[in-house]
């Protein structure tokens, strides 16, 4: 049969398979044969293998599916469908996903990136994070979104298209596609789920021999082991290659298994066994390892393929996609079989992540996009709920790829989710589920116990608990009998749930020893966790309908009771206090155990809240006995946790370690309050709002243990005792200010959540101004994770703008000030100290008493009402007068400032609220009489309140509530008034009447005013005698004054006058920087001090030497041609010259030396080094920071990164003898200088016997006649050359050679002839970076820089000067020779470049520092004089400014002549460029004569600024006021520059003033061959004023990044995998970082993409924006980087790194200019050492792999 298919195409294949009896039968036939055949599995991927899929399985399968030609029968298919109004893509892990906080009916419901660009959400609010992996796009699904369920690609309408599409597929179609389906289904769930490894199905066993004796050893993908332990196991049992290893590894992390060993059963079991026995050596667990027939691996590997094939076809039309789904749900009875989708989830657990994923994603593309479908399945997927979650909680693979992840796409539809409460009674199948995992966890008492517990097991059963809040998340409108029962059912399988918990883990107070072993207590904190929001939604389910309450509410109270039950109970006894008798049991928290997790108590008390807000409690007695209450009782355990919190905060339980310390932490923290102390402190309000109010205090006083403290039996005097009762005190009387006044909770008082949310900003507010992710983080989420911040922030503050750096910050509005509490219950004690000094440093200020008033709270809803009771019973009278009674006996062990503190707050409290009954009683009787129990009680003894506040208030101890006190004896007052109906009710200030206690403190003031004056008179009386006393002594000593100086008098003499006003045009004339009119050095006497040793010195060249630390760093900053492989090129496509001398003119890349400014004795800085060489090595994280090894270290001062020092060299002071000058002027002009230098040339190289040179006929014809001797240079002129001290040569040696060392990568060499052309680069480079800033920034050439970088400068201008002297002077001479022979073609020299391929500063700058080596003698060393150098400086520049107006003019576009007239300077451009159209060819000779020269004016411009700081930090001449105080925009610097550079104004002017000696020099310059391929276009030219180098422009809204990212394409992956999208932002090239995909070699090591990119684009240095992360990644070198905030803040003015709160994120220009300008000036570096440094770093990110 074999051969006979063969023959057959695929539309016959498909017809005989049709017409056979059995079609089944007859297609696994051809299966059985073909699929071995057609896949040739190896260790290695086979790239025809998937062209042969296709067309020998494929394309017939499809054939027999369409019943002719696949592309015919789908064109027709095409005709009468739509495209689908569902968008359903699925995520991938990391993928950017959006959701929108205004439409969404619930966080799950979310966008993916195309649908949101083109969906009405992009401008509302949303939320944008990246995807776990596994869900899909929401897009189109009506019940996901309140508004715009459908984006622009996927229109609503197409969905009524999507429902009718199944009815138009032709009936014939349909029963092939249902035929082939089913029999295509069966094959792939029987070789999904096959477990035998060398046998197949009877029907599928290979008809070829030779099949039978192939096997495979094929490596299985899990989470135990790393990367590096498979390949050392792969290298070691198969002995394969590194390359081959890690290839195999990333075959088996994405596929989920491969094979490593094909052959013999007996070749594939040893390799087997090999990899099993080496993987043990690194690991506990072995790596799954399995031997397999190669048949088996084929069909499996081909139903993999039909799950792709399945996805692709039911794409087609909704027809397809409902028979696939009907088909792959249908039960078949006859085989008694599950499901084909049932089959796959329950052996989900055995298959490898591949096959997980085909399933995954083939349940996506068709059941769950249809809603009969996804209904269906849900059923199912409900019924095998349980096993599948076991199943996952015991595997090890990551939910994402996992079936049971499938919960999220079901329980959060809601009419989904009522049906599976209805009819597969979810909520019960989950709650159950979570109770039979968690059942190995109980104890004897039925109470969870998870001492030992399995941390990862336990965090995959979280994911139940996820389920449960999904199955919740919707809250129904409507409730059927049907929804009540099932929801009533759950419900009581919760309670039995949070039955087991209540109670649990109980503690034991440690007395004696110190608790040996911490128990474990973050498992059941976790739980509570989790189950924070499904409680609350529990609780609203139940409070939206009263039946479901009221039912919800007798449960729960019976649940309860049994709770209660359980534990011991001893028997009840009688307690006496001021006349009252409570009968209780006796119970002390210090002695029994206590536990702080009580679930039931809680939802009691919130089920109880919603009883009161919604009314329902009226009718509470239909459905429980009101006698079974014993509040009391109910109250118990709740009061007990409370309790043992304050008892913690007392540290009476300090032995028991701090694992009860971090339970008491979680209680009262943000994640758990509102679910644990909050309704702990709710269900004290009720029992508070039932109970007689003095049984409640007493209950209060006994489970503190402080009944007998304060009923006066107990006497102590162990200190420790009376400490601890204190801090109790302290703690129940917070206690009792919480209960009576926290009434912001709906339903407790008539308040919504937003004013309890108001309230919660406001009390954060008061501890300081808060950034908005702050004030988040201090509020509670709801099951949205929503806070409700944004609809009341606006209302209670103000927010503070962000600068450069730092948040936003938002600051409580005066007017919301009243409202602070300072006992807020929800401040841990550090917030309540600082809000406390906050608020009163604020009163202070404003000038303010400091009494912090309790504010006047909401009034109780009815049902609480009562708890005001506790205010004005007697109990609460007496317990004030004990704690007063103790101030006022001032024993400081007795009481304590914060005891009394609260005191008062509660009589402040008692008193508001007796005054807001009054006022709001009117006429009728009130009551609550505190105020009357509080003068009357105890008075008879002098012992009542208001009598012990009198009293306290003097007491030194208690003078910072002196200002309290007055407040509340004025409340009193005012209280009396309106009890007497005396005055109106209006303020509390107090009026004339005062009462005699406020006199007697009046009298006091007065008596203290009366001496403080008393005192003020007699210190001015005193000043005044010593006064009169200097004057004696003034008048008497009138001679020693007579002759002093008077250091302040500003009157000059006139004939210092004369001589100052005479010298001003002579000091201005000399405002020359070079040349015989150059002005005098100015004489300085520079004395700095060491910042190690703090010694001062002064530089001198003789002196030890000053150093400055400095960093010395390759720069492409000014590169004209980014990207280019550095040092290869130079700008005209040559080969550049092997050495350093020449810069090209697009500046590729260059050394910039940079300097923070701190200076020391290069002695002390050598110490330093060593001692840093010596320690660093021992710290653990010092490596990371420095590179030891090429000499970093960090500035002892500032901590900036440093790898040298500069010398400090002193300015040589140099006079001119203007004469002189003048006369050496007459005679050596610019052709006289250049032959003089040409003989000095010559002669130098007939010493050096080299035949180089300028030949001395050509040179005198060039340039004029004479002949000029060898020494002749010598006459005008010379010297003795400066002498430094030894320390300054070696620093001048240990400067030069680092720049040589970064500036060219390669080893340190100081007698490599490079070493000084690196020095004059550095200085050339470094004035042009900082010009460049300078011009960037518009600001003055002069007196802008800062002094660290002014000091860097001129040390690396003199530096550089200097350092001539420690080099070989004839390869100086050389270099001379070299750079000259640019200028004068007439020099012979090789590989001499034309002058557009040089940068003419960089020429400049090495032509002055080296000529004075032309005067170097073999006997006696010299150097030129001031004249001498003088006219070498002027001629140079004359020489070189010619050449780069010629490179200017040669390399730039003018207009065409538009006729009128023109100036002079336009006369002579347009002459000078006639020229040199006559000389070249490729240039227009119909210019405008002005505008070549404002071009020429505009291109050469920074070329004369940069001279400018050359020559001044080169000479010392002060620049003229013009271009100090001008920028470069400001009109006439071009002319100021001109004239501090002895240049004139009209630069053209040069070429007439020397047109003899120019004239052949232009034609020589205009005839090289570069110059002619570039006016011929054959190369490219860099075009003046160079381009200036910004960072890219990013676009405004980070969505817009992100949509670019999310279609990045990595160059060398299609496997569709999670990508790192990252963004050179000095480029702009996109690139796949962390991925080995894009790994390149560099120096011989593997690196990353970005490590790659930053050598060529960057020298090393990176600026990235990682867009999925949302941070900038810093990068230094291959093994140094940081992470920098974004430039992207949201509406709060926030970064957001990995965006974690997902806001809306915009650009900040400023933070983005802030970035720019740390790369523009060279400081990337300096801030990755700081971040470094700052962060600590213990272990190396592998920066290299980035």
């Amino acid at each position: 049969m074999a051969e006979g298919e063969k023959t057959l195409n695929g539309v016959d294949l498909s017809k005989k398979w049709l017409d056979a009896a059995d079609s089944y039968a007859e297609l696994r036939s051809y299966l059985r044969v073909m699929v071995p055949r057609t896949y040739h599995l190896d260790t290695v991927l086979d790239p025809q293998e998937e062209e042969r899929v296709q067309k020998c399985l494929l394309h017939p399968l499809e054939c027999f599916l369409f019943g002719e030609d696949p592309e015919e029968g789908l064109a027709k298919l095409k005709q009468g469908s739509e495209s689908s109004g569902i968008c359903g893509r699925v995520f991938k892990e990391g993928e950017t996903v959006y959701s929108c906080r205004d439409c969404a009916i619930d966080p799950t419901c979310v966008l993916c990136m195309d649908c949101f660009q083109e969906s009405v959400h992009k401008g509302h609010r949303y939320k944008m994070h990246a995807s776990s992996g596994g869900g899909f796009c929401d897009c189109g699904d009506l019940e996901a979104w309140k508004i715009g369920p459908c984006c622009a690609i996927h229109d609503q309408g197409t969905a009524v298209a999507m429902e009718t599409d199944a009815s138009v597929l032709d009936p014939v179609l349909r029963e092939r596609a249902e035929q082939l389906f089913r029999c295509l289904l069966r094959y792939v769930t029987e070789m999904l789920v096959w477990e035998k490894y060398y046998e197949l199905p009877a029907d599928l066993e290979p008809s070829d021999t030779i099949f039978e004796e192939v096997y495979l050893c094929v490596l299985y993908n899990d989470d135990h082991h790393s990367f590096d332990h498979v390949i050392y196991s792969l290298q070691r049992s198969i002995k394969c290659t590194q390359a081959v290893a890690q290839a195999h590894t990333a075959l088996i992390d994405k596929e989920g298994r491969w094979i490593v060993k094909k052959g013999d059963l007996l070749a594939c079991q040893l390799v087997n066994d090999l990899i099993e026995t080496n993987s043990k050596h690194i690991s506990q667990e072995e790596l799954r390892v399995e031997v397999l027939l190669y048949a088996v691996v084929a069909h499996q590997t081909f139903a993999l393929r039909l799950g792709n094939w399945f996805q692709k076809i039911v794409g087609y039309s909704v027809g397809f996609r409902q028979i696939f789904s009907q088909v792959f749900l249908e039960h078949r009875p006859v085989h008694q079989d599950p499901c084909f989708v049932s089959q796959l989830m329950l052996h989900d657990f055995v298959m490898h992540k591949g096959a997980r994923r085909i399933v995954y994603e083939l349940i996506f593309c068709s059941l769950l996009m249809d809603t009969e479908s996804k209904r269906l399945f849900a059923i199912e997927f409900t019924k095998n709920y349980d096993m599948l979650q076991q199943c996952f909680i015991f595997d090890y693979h990551d939910r994402s790829i996992f079936i049971s992840s499938l919960s999220v796409q079901i329980f959060t539809v809601p009419t989904l989710a009522r049906h599976l409460i209805e009819e597969a009674k979810v909520i019960k199948v989950i709650v159950g589920t979570i109770m039979e995992v968690l059942k190995g966890h109980l104890c004897d008492a039925n109470r969870f116990q998870f001492q030992g517990y399995n941390s990862d097991k336990f965090f995959r059963i979280h994911v139940i608990f996820h389920d449960l809040r999904y199955i919740l998340i919707s809250k129904p409108t409507e409730w059927t009998d049907a929804l009540r029962t099932a929801f009533l059912e759950g419900f009581k399988a919760f309670l039995d749930l949070l039955g087991c918990m209540q109670g649990m883990e109980e503690v034991k107070r440690q007395f004696g020893q110190h608790i040996e072993v911490e128990p474990e207590w973050e498992a059941g904190f976790s739980l509570q966790i989790q189950l924070r929001h499904i409680l609350s939604m529990f609780q609203d389910w139940c409070a939206s309908d009263e039946t479901v309450l009221l039912q919800a509410f007798r449960e729960c109270h019976g649940a309860l009771i049994h709770c209660n039950h359980r534990a011991n109970q001893s028997e009840p006894t009688d307690f006496y206090m001021c006349k009252q008798i409570l009968h209780i049991r006796p119970y002390k928290v210090s002695q029994e155990p206590v536990s702080i997790h009580l679930p039931i108590s809680r939802l009691f008390a919130g089920l109880y809240l919603h009883l009161c807000r919604t009314g329902a409690i009226e009718r509470l007695h239909q459905h429980v006995d009101p006698a079974s209450y014993d509040y009391t009782y109910l109250a118990e355990h709740s009061l007990r946790c409370l309790v043992l919190v304050a008892q913690v905060s007392a540290e009476m339980w300090r032995r028991n370690g701090l694992s009860l310390v971090s339970q008491v932490y979680y209680y009262q923290d943000v994640k758990c309050r509102d679910e644990m102390y909050d309704k702990d402190v709710l269900m004290l309000q009720i029992a508070a709002s039932k109970m007689d109010p003095n049984h409640f205090l007493m209950l209060l006083l006994l489970r503190f243990e402080l009944f007998d403290v304060f009923n006066g039996s107990t006497s102590g005097k162990d200190q420790e005792l009376l400490k601890q009762w204190n801090r109790l005190t302290e703690e129940m009387l917070f206690l009792l200010i919480v209960i009576i006044g926290e009434r912001y909770v709906p339903g407790v008082s008539e308040v919504t959540k937003e004013d309890v949310t108001m309230r919660e900003v406001i009390h954060l507010l008061c501890i300081e101004p808060m950034a908005h992710s702050g004030l988040v983080k201090g509020l509670p989420e709801n099951e949205s994770h929503e806070t409700g911040l944004e609809s009341v922030i606006s209302k209670v503050s103000n927010f503070k703008k962000p600068g450069v750096s730092g948040h936003g910050l938002y600051e409580v509005k005066k007017e919301c000030l009243p409202e602070f509490n300072p006992f807020f219950y929800h401040y841990s004690k550090s917030q309540h100290s600082k809000a406390e000094d906050s608020q009163k440093k604020r009163r202070a200020q404003e000038g303010t008493d400091q009494a912090l008033r309790p504010p006047v709270p909401p009034a109780f809803c009815p049902t609480f009402s009562s708890v005001v009771r506790l205010l004005s019973c007697d109990i609460f009278v007496h317990i004030l007068r004990r704690v007063l009674q103790r101030a006022a006996k001032d024993r400081s062990t007795q009481w304590t400032e914060a005891m009394v503190q609260r005191a008062l707050h509660l009589i402040g409290q008692a008193l508001l609220e007796e005054k807001s009954q009054l006022e709001a009683a009117a006429d009728e009787e009130v009551a609550f009489d505190f105020s009357v129990k509080a003068r009357g009680l105890g008075s008879e003894h002098s012992k009542s309140v208001f009598q012990l506040l009198t009293k306290v208030k003097s007491l030194p101890a208690l003078e910072g509530h002196s200002d309290m006190v007055k407040w509340i004896l004025q409340m009193f007052e005012s209280v009396k008034c309106h009890r007497e109906k005396n005055c109106p009710t209006a303020s509390v200030s107090m009026d004339t009447s005062k009462p005699e206690p406020e006199v007697a403190q009046d009298k006091d003031k007065a008596e203290r005013k009366r001496k403080a004056d008393a005192a003020k008179l007699h210190r001015q009386k005193i000043m005044a005698q010593m006064s009169a006393m200097q004057r004696n002594f003034i008048e008497s000593n009138k001679m020693l004054y007579d002759n002093m100086p008077d250091s302040s008098s500003s009157h000059p003499g006139p004939a210092a006058t004369t001589s100052e006003s005479s010298s001003v045009p002579e000091q201005r004339e000399r405002c020359v920087a070079l040349g015989p009119q150059r002005g005098s050095t100015p004489a300085q006497r520079e004395v700095l001090t060491c910042i190690l040793c703090q010694e001062e010195q002064e530089v001198a060249a003789l002196s030890q030497a000053m150093v400055l630390t400095a960093c010395v760093q390759r720069s492409t900053v000014l590169t004209q041609c980014r990207g280019k492989a550095l040092g290869t090129e130079n700008a005209c496509g040559n080969a550049a010259p092997s050495n350093s001398l020449f810069m090209s003119p697009d500046l590729v890349v260059g050394t910039h030396t940079g300097s923070c400014g701190h200076i020391m004795h290069s002695s002390c800085w050598q110490k330093y080094f060593e001692a840093i060489q010596n320690t660093t090595r021992n710290r653990l994280h010092a490596e990371l920071i420095i590179d030891l090894e090429n000499g970093q270290y960090l500035c002892p001062l500032c901590k900036s990164l440093c790898n040298t020092v500069v010398p400090l060299v002193p300015l040589e002071p140099l006079t001119i003898d203007y004469e002189n000058a003048e006369i050496v002027g007459q005679h050596l002009t610019l052709p006289r200088w250049i032959l003089i230098l040409l003989a000095r040339i010559n002669g130098l190289k007939s010493i050096n016997h080299s035949s180089e040179g300028a030949s001395p006929e050509e040179a005198s014809g060039l340039f004029g006649e004479g002949r000029p001797d060898f020494r002749s240079i010598l006459s005008f002129g010379v010297q003795e050359p400066r002498k430094f001290s030894d320390s300054i040569a070696e620093m001048l040696v240990v400067c030069a050679t680092t720049v040589h060392r970064v500036g060219l990568e390669t080893p340190p060499n100081e007698l490599c002839p490079h070493v000084p052309t690196m020095a004059w680069n550095t200085c050339a480079f470094t004035i042009q970076a900082i010009e460049n800033v300078l011009q960037e920034e518009d600001k003055a050439l002069f007196g802008s820089l800062q002094n660290r970088q002014l000091v860097g400068l001129n040390a690396v201008i003199q530096f550089s000067a200097a350092q001539r002297l420690k080099s070989s002077q004839a390869v100086i001479q050389t270099h001379f020779t070299d750079m000259l022979a640019v200028l004068l073609p007439t020099i012979s020299r090789e590989n001499t470049p034309s002058i557009l391929e040089v940068d003419f500063f960089h020429l400049l700058v090495g032509m002055v520092l080296s000529v004075p080596a032309l005067y170097h003698e073999e006997a006696v060393e010299l150097q030129p004089s001031a004249v001498s150098s003088a006219y070498n400086h002027l001629y140079i520049l004359h020489l070189v400014t010619m050449a780069h107006l010629v490179q200017v003019l040669l390399t730039s576009d003018f207009p065409a002549a538009a006729g009128g007239e023109e100036g002079e300077e336009a006369r002579a451009a347009a002459e000078l460029y006639i020229t040199l159209t006559q000389l070249t060819t490729g240039l227009s000779s119909d210019v405008s004569g002005s505008a070549v020269a404002e071009g020429v004016k505009r291109a050469i411009t920074p070329f004369l600024r940069c001279t400018a700081l050359f020559f001044n930090g080169l000479t010392g001449v002060p620049p003229p006021v013009e271009v100090s105080n001008t920028a470069v925009t400001s009109p006439g610097h071009t002319e100021a520059l001109c004239s501090y550079l002895a240049l004139p104004s009209n630069l053209f002017q040069l070429f007439w003033e020397h047109r003899e000696s120019v004239r052949p020099l232009l034609q020589r310059w205009c005839q090289d061959p570069a110059v002619t391929k570039a006016q011929k276009g054959e190369i490219q030219t860099v075009r003046y004023p160079r381009r200036r180098n910004h960072l890219i422009d990013l676009p405004a809204d980070y969505s817009s990044l992100l949509n670019q990212a999310s279609h990045f394409k990595c160059p060398k992956s299609n496997d569709g995998e999670r990508k790192h999208p990252t963004l050179c932002l000095v480029c702009g090239t996109m690139l796949c970082s962390q991925s080995t995909c894009c790994q390149s070699q560099l120096e011989g090591e593997d690196v990353g993409a970005c490590t790659a990119h930053a050598a060529t684009c960057g020298a090393g240095v990176g600026v990235f924006l990682s867009i999925r992360e949302c941070e900038i990644v810093l990068k230094a070198s291959k093994t140094r980087g940081s992470t920098y905030p974004a430039p992207y803040l949201d509406d709060y003015g926030e970064t957001d790194p990995q965006l974690v709160r997902g806001n809306p994120l915009h650009l900040c220009p400023e933070r983005y200019k802030k970035l720019h300008q740390l790369w523009q000036q060279h400081c990337v570096l300096e801030e990755i050492a700081r971040s470094l440094e700052v962060d600590n770093v213990m272990f190396a990110l592998e920066w290299q792999m980035l």
